[in-house]
């Protein structure tokens, strides 16, 4: 049976902003308080979805969360009607009102790791959500990412979702992010790769010194059990330090994987020749194919200014593959003819470049690679969740809803407006009987 790897992208909420809340993220620092534009957000979101399934992927969506999220306020001793506890945190604790009003969700790169069914003894799709624990803002949505997984990934049958594991640095984890599937194709068996920024009981194992390492070797580990994974099947990786103290929060910063082809940057992790040994030894069926930029070629700071290795790598067919680059590439001088000349490098099979307009999310730190979840799934499997699966039908009713719903321009000072949350949870309700996925969010329940 064949298989296809299914991206699913994060649907912009209404409550996007630019608080600069992710420490450690330049570009979410650098762009804080700016106006930010939900409706362009989301139609650029919307744009990229669509322009994959154009180009013959499969192609899905998951759905926004609920935010401002009211029960986390409640939780926190905020307490009244909703217009009260809005109004007072906002007096009180601004900071922890643009935190639950955050629209992080979308980047769904961040919602799980997942294992095919290839890969797993019971034949099953499996699901961790990731705890997120870096970071208060994003620490706040694994309970409602699972509950959106189950609706979506409900066929038992196919797929398996856990809990995510314990929350607290010792099992930070960050999702997909920091995982890679590598494999011959995408119906055989594959190896995992998995990148962790620190161990978290070895204090002396190399960490960064500026800004903090998300992920741990430990919450690798745990996921790996959980889906029932044997050491024949995964790597881990650490990621270089110093390249975290240079803003690489993600090793999806600074790396990118598509079957057996792996473009990173020479400083993306520790031991480099012997995590590419591995791979290669590990995986079966085919040869990894590293294709290395050198510092000399581009440095870590414009890789990350410029998100090159935040692109989709995906497939066009057998032999052929493309980047999805978010347009600071185009703008890149240096990046742009780097990327000319990987095209026409015969030794790997990247020859096509596509360029995205996706600057709402840039400007929060956010590339190709961070709008979409990875999810290998064969043709059963696709039609287990089919109401989430991109279609010209879908795509322009998404765009109708966007339209309707959205507000043009939203400032920090708007997160406190009653009118927003009635707004955002008038539009949530509508989505959910568009997707068919059921009552997800917590004012539904």
């Amino acid at each position: 049976m064949k298989a296809f790897e299914v991206n699913f992208d994060g649907l912009v909420g209404p409550t996007h902003n630019y608080a600069g809340l992710s420490y450690g993220n330049v570009a979410s620092e650098r762009h804080q308080n700016l106006v930010a534009k939900p409706k362009t957000a989301a139609l650029q979101g919307l744009t990229k979805m669509r322009t994959l399934t154009e180009m013959g992927l499969v192609q899905g969506l998951l759905p926004p969360h609920e935010r401002p999220h009211m029960p986390t306020l409640r939780a926190l001793g905020f307490s009244g009607t909703d217009e009260q506890v809005l109004a007072r945190v906002a007096k009180d604790a601004p900071v922890v009102l643009s935190a639950v009003s955050s629209a992080s969700a979308m980047w769904t790169a961040n919602a799980a790791t997942v294992s095919s069914s290839a890969d797993t003894p019971d034949r099953k799709v499996h699901f961790t959500p990731a705890n997120l624990n870096a970071k208060f803002h994003r620490s706040i949505e694994h309970p409602g990412t699972g509950r959106a997984l189950r609706a979506i990934f409900s066929d038992e049958k196919h797929f398996a979702v856990h809990d995510a594991v314990p929350s607290c640095p010792h099992f930070g984890d960050e999702g997909a992010a920091n995982h890679t599937r590598l494999c011959a194709d995408y119906n055989s068996p594959a190896v995992e790769l998995y990148v962790y920024g620190q161990v978290a009981l070895n204090s002396e194992a190399p960490r960064p010194m500026k800004y903090p390492a998300r992920q741990t070797l430990e919450s690798c580990e745990a996921i790996a059990r959980l889906h029932g994974l044997t050491d024949k099947q995964v790597v881990f990786a650490q990621q270089n330090p110093a390249v975290i103290d240079k803003g690489v929060f993600h090793n999806d910063v600074i790396a990118v994987g598509n079957r057996n082809v792996l473009f990173y940057h020479e400083e993306a992790f520790l031991n480099t020749a012997d995590v590419l040994r591995e791979i290669d030894e590990k995986l079966v069926g085919a040869d990894l194919i590293p294709v290395c930029i050198t510092n000399d070629q581009l440095s870590v700071e414009e890789a990350v200014t410029s998100y090159l290795f935040n692109s989709q790598l995906i497939s066009l067919g057998d032999d052929d593959m493309a980047l999805i680059v978010p347009k600071e590439c185009e703008d890149s001088a240096t990046v742009r003819n780097l990327l000319d000349q990987l095209v026409h490098d015969a030794s790997n099979p990247i020859n096509k470049v596509v360029v995205m307009d996706l600057k709402q999310s840039m400007r929060n730190g956010g590339g190709p690679a961070c709008l979409r979840l990875r999810v290998t799934l064969n043709e059963e499997e696709i039609k287990a969740v089919s109401n989430c699966i991109i279609t010209p039908p879908l795509f322009e009713d998404l765009t109708q809803w966007v339209e309707k719903h959205y507000r043009d321009e939203l400032a920090q000072k708007d997160l406190a407006d009653p009118a927003l949350l009635n707004e955002s949870r008038t539009a949530l309700d509508e989505l959910t009987r568009i997707l068919g996925v059921g009552s997800i969010y917590d004012f539904q329940l």
